[in-house]
């Protein structure tokens, strides 16, 4: 079985599904997402559904979170946020709920985790707090949700499992030793991007247009 793994698609259909096209993704293929499957793209009820349809793999990404949180009523959220619940049938809702913060292919020797995963950690132990928001850790060692000042978790990554990630668009595509950041920006008018298992090999396609402004961290 071939794997398919991709970054962050924040409710870019038109873009998932041209990205499976690029890729030849087949019936026999599966399928993975980074996390971020929805909010700030223009169809986010069509890419859960689209991952349902393909019964692809994902991982909890802040975004799904907070769409959750207000299906769950623990806050207003956002205006977006609001609409993007609003529009997810019981079924979408359902699988966005059942998403764990990390996936474990030991047969590819592989993690997949939409934020990041702390040092000297167990993956059991990982916080929900860090697993969907790490982007840094800072000058003291400290994690951070920021880009500026700090260094990418994941140089700091020495495996021995390699790690795939996401929700990092400032700093793009990254490939670091034991990890790759797969988060290019789509949403943001640049490219979306997967990566075959096992071989590694990138594929990408441009974004139809800019469907939300990226914010400086």
């Amino acid at each position: 079985m071939r794997t398919l793994v991709v970054g962050d698609v924040h409710g870019c259909r038109q873009e998932l599904e041209d990205l499976l096209a690029a890729a030849g993704f087949g019936k026999d293929d599966r399928l993975v997402l980074v996390g971020d499957l929805v909010a700030k793209g223009p169809d986010s009820q069509g890419v859960v559904q689209l991952a349902r349809e393909h019964k692809a793999l994902a991982v909890l990404g802040n975004h799904d979170a907070h769409v959750l949180k207000v299906l769950e009523g623990a806050h207003e959220g956002s205006a977006h946020h609001q609409e993007v619940a609003k529009s997810l049938t019981p079924a979408d809702v359902e699988y966005l709920d059942r998403l764990p913060l990390w996936l474990d292919f030991a047969e590819l020797n592989s993690l997949i985790v939409h934020g990041g995963l702390l040092l000297r950690t167990p993956l059991l132990e990982q916080p929900k707090q860090w697993a969907i928001n790490l982007r840094s850790f800072d000058l003291e060692g400290n994690p951070s949700k920021r880009v500026d000042g700090g260094v990418p978790w994941a140089s700091r990554w020495a495996g021995p499992r390699f790690v795939y990630f996401g929700h990092d668009a400032m700093r793009g595509l990254q490939k670091h030793r034991y990890a790759w950041g797969l988060d290019t920006g789509c949403v943001y008018g640049k490219e979306l991007t997967a990566v075959w298992l096992p071989e590694q090999r990138l594929v990408s396609v441009p974004a139809r247009k800019v469907w939300h402004a990226l914010e400086s961290t």
